[in-house]
């Protein structure tokens, strides 16, 4: 396939030349006809296929050129048909390291060259949930990669506003920081003191930035999942007293972690209705328990068992711009450090024949990501 390209090298000006050969090479690009997306057509069902590149940024909009994709859990389950909230055929990606090319008018904060995340959540500004600065849940959300196309894609026009620049991060990091951003948000939801036993049921990627908060809050925690060698990993955490897997002895076991007693917070991050209705009888008496996962089925709950022992249920989603501004502090200050974390990587070109086995537990993934 050949394209256009019109770049201020004047050896490509006004040139025909293969399109994949030389877009790596172009630095001060502004603009080509064509770029590679990767559309999810139905449950199972990826397609790689070449889409035409969006045009100059109107006001307040930015055109970025995607690098690094971090594959999410909301993913996993749209390939497997299980994400609520979800149409096909959808451009995935909303863990987002980029690159600014160009901003419209308007933009004065992000410039050509910057290095960002995405926070991917498109809000409307005026509802009572945006002006109480609850922006992560906007009556009319659109989330990028979820309720509209995403960034599987080489180049995307963004609202300058959802970009978070950093001049010290990699691409990597910044492709991290929306996974980040759910775990700080549902901590802070749970308002963790010092101290506090906790336990997270899950340790995918969204539980492990769930574990990095609630250890940063000062919790001594203790991790529950199926699958060994995500709890391995876990051991390695700060602030992790212990790890078990469900089954029977669950509540014994945790009172031996705990001193005797339950723990005073527990995060559902699975998104499995039997885990989440079973996690009704974790918490301690006055406890809080809070859904971070999502599921489709209804759950039910025996309403006089919360009530004998006031628990408080706490719902939490998405996260907001204050989130993603800490989130890259922590990891500038060397606070947070998800270098561990990237355990797969893939090419644009091979992700659709390697996606199927990052769902495979025995292919041990924390985290995925795709190189654009």
């Amino acid at each position: 396939m050949y394209g256009l390209y019109i770049s201020n090298h004047d050896i490509l000006r006004d040139k025909k030349v293969p399109y994949f050969a030389i877009r790596d090479s172009l630095t001060n690009l502004e603009r080509i006809t064509l770029m590679k997306t990767i559309t999810l057509m139905e449950p199972g069902s990826f397609v790689l296929s070449e889409t035409e590149a969006p045009q100059r940024p109107a006001f307040g909009e930015a055109l970025i050129r995607v690098r690094r994709i971090g594959i999410c859990g909301t993913d996993l389950h749209a390939y497997r048909g299980r994400q609520p909230f979800f149409t096909y055929p959808r451009i995935l990606g909303h863990e987002l390291g980029v690159e600014v090319l160009s901003v419209g008018d308007g933009v004065s904060e992000i410039h050509p060259g910057d290095c960002c995340a995405v926070e991917p959540y498109l809000n409307c500004g005026s509802c009572v949930a945006c002006r109480r600065g609850k922006t992560n849940c906007c009556d009319t959300l659109e989330v990028l990669g979820v309720h509209t196309d995403g960034g599987m894609r080489e180049q995307i026009v963004v609202p300058a506003s959802k970009l978070h620049k950093s001049e010290k991060l990699t691409l990597d990091q910044l492709a991290l920081v929306e996974t980040l951003g759910i775990g700080a948000h549902a901590v802070d939801r749970a308002s963790i003191e010092p101290g506090e036993n906790v336990q997270v049921i899950g340790a995918g990627p969204i539980g492990l930035s769930v574990i990095q908060f609630a250890a940063v809050a000062g919790a001594r925690l203790i991790v529950m999942d199926t699958n060994e060698r995500r709890l391995e990993f876990c051991r390695q955490r700060a602030g992790v007293i212990g790890t078990l897997q469900p089954g029977d002895g669950v509540l014994e076991r945790l009172r031996s972690l705990c001193g005797g007693e339950l723990p005073t917070v527990v995060f559902d991050v699975t998104g499995n209705p039997q885990s989440m209705m079973e996690s009704f009888l974790l918490p301690a008496n006055s406890g809080k328990l809070v859904f971070v996962g999502l599921t489709q089925a209804e759950l039910t709950f025996k309403d006089s068992e919360m009530h004998r022992r006031e628990l408080t249920l706490l719902r939490s989603r998405n996260s907001t711009a204050k989130d993603f501004a800490r989130i890259i502090r922590l990891i500038e200050g060397g606070e947070i450090d998800t270098t561990p974390w990237i355990t797969h990587r893939s090419s644009i070109d091979q992700m659709i024949d390697v996606f199927p086995t990052w769902l495979e537990p025995s292919t041990g993934v924390i985290k995925a990501v795709v190189e654009s």
